[in-house]
């Protein structure tokens, strides 16, 4: 059966399936699943958005598929472990480079996501993924890469 939201629906998922992003991952199936399983991202922002667009085979690998993720919505729900109540916050991703594998039965092999390319846009401090869902709604996680990019004292 369908555990649905955010792709953590198994039966779409090759046994090889791997998710990675810029920080997490790679995370095989099952701790994919569960990782997905755990947010009830729906219950926390229940007017979310998904803004979708962009789609295209990539010209050198034509079992994967490109595009470009955005969303908006309000922290009306809890979103626990992470805020377990509501903090009325808006959520406006910036534009995240994302993509798809397929196998040639049609089932998902590796998923991409999280690849900001315009840290200025939105409320999330230029972060991808769940860091700038969390960033967003005031609940960021206490590590450097969860945190917005600065520079490094040695770059500065």
């Amino acid at each position: 059966s369908s555990r649905g939201g955010l792709g953590a629906d198994p039966a779409l998922l090759a046994e090889s399936f791997v998710f990675e992003g810029p920080v997490v991952g790679p995370l095989d199936k099952q701790a994919f699943v569960d990782a997905i399983g755990s947010v009830d991202f729906d219950k926390a922002f229940p007017d979310f958005q998904g803004e979708f667009y962009g789609f295209h085979v990539d010209p050198f690998d034509l079992n994967r598929v490109w595009y470009t993720a955005r969303g908006r919505g309000t922290n009306t729900g809890p979103l626990p472990p992470f805020a377990p109540q509501a903090t009325g916050k808006q959520l406006v991703n910036p534009p995240q480079v994302c993509s798809l594998t397929f196998d040639k039965s049609g089932l998902v092999t590796r998923y991409t996501i999280g690849y900001v390319v315009d840290r200025q846009v939105g409320t999330t401090g230029g972060l991808g993924g769940l860091y700038g869902v969390l960033y967003a709604i005031g609940r960021p996680l206490p590590f450097p890469e969860a945190r917005p990019w600065r520079k490094s004292p040695q770059y500065a």
